[in-house]
């Protein structure tokens, strides 16, 4: 029975294991990275893959199973699929096989862009019927109120819609190489600055801060 997150809130498993949560949702992406750097050697050593395609193909394969198995971990360790690594992992599936059936780059290409306009378009129409989805996303590592939710949901919201058309000016006005290195050390660097300069924000509708000021 497939469980997807119902709560804000992190469940005890989610509470204990933050890195791991973290480690299954960035290890897919770094496995893809690996994949096209070493897809050459990876086909040598294991012939069977030259039946996949490419460097860039197999990078997809591998990509597309990673992103299986911590879905399944997830599911083991937390009784629950992430919504966000879910709903990607949904696209990554479709648009690999695409891809690899198809022999067309085209589909794993565009796949960061449907995802991430996805998310800013459900994020920023959740803000319109009243609904802050981030929480969702973020309910391991903070709790805000009300209000620090709406703003930061509406931050993200456009922030993921910057991210679907920077890698469409990516990946159609450059190479290969240069889109997998923008995928991995330019998109996670980028989301790393956002992620640090909403902390102004985070600590000003902390829960857990006025909790503290109050019991002083």
């Amino acid at each position: 029975m497939i469980v997807i997150e119902q709560s804000p809130q992190p469940n005890e498993a989610e509470k204990h294991n933050p890195m791991l949560k973290m480690v299954l949702e960035l290890g897919p992406l770094l496995v893809f990275f690996f994949g096209n750097l070493r897809g050459e050697w990876l086909a040598k050593q294991f012939p069977a893959l030259t039946a996949i395609g490419g460097p860039l193909f197999i990078a997809t394969a591998l990509f597309m199973a990673a992103t299986v198995l911590s879905l399944i971990v997830s599911k083991i360790v937390f009784k629950h699929l992430p919504i966000m690594p879910f709903v990607s992992g949904i696209v990554v599936l479709i648009f690999g096989s695409l891809s690899i059936w198809l022999q067309d780059e085209t589909f794993i290409k565009m796949k960061p862009t449907i995802v991430n306009a996805l998310f800013g378009v459900v994020l920023l129409g959740g803000l319109l019927f009243g609904r802050s989805l981030l929480g969702y996303v973020f309910n391991a590592a903070f709790q805000l109120d009300e209000e620090g939710w709406k703003k930061l949901t509406l931050r993200w919201g456009i922030f993921f819609l910057f991210l679907a058309i920077l890698n469409e000016a990516v990946w159609r006005n450059f190479s290969d190489a240069v889109w997998v290195n923008f995928k991995v050390w330019g998109t996670m660097p980028i989301t790393i600055i956002f992620t640090l300069a909403q902390m102004p924000l985070i600590m000003k509708h902390s829960l857990e801060n006025k909790t503290d000021e109050s019991a002083q």
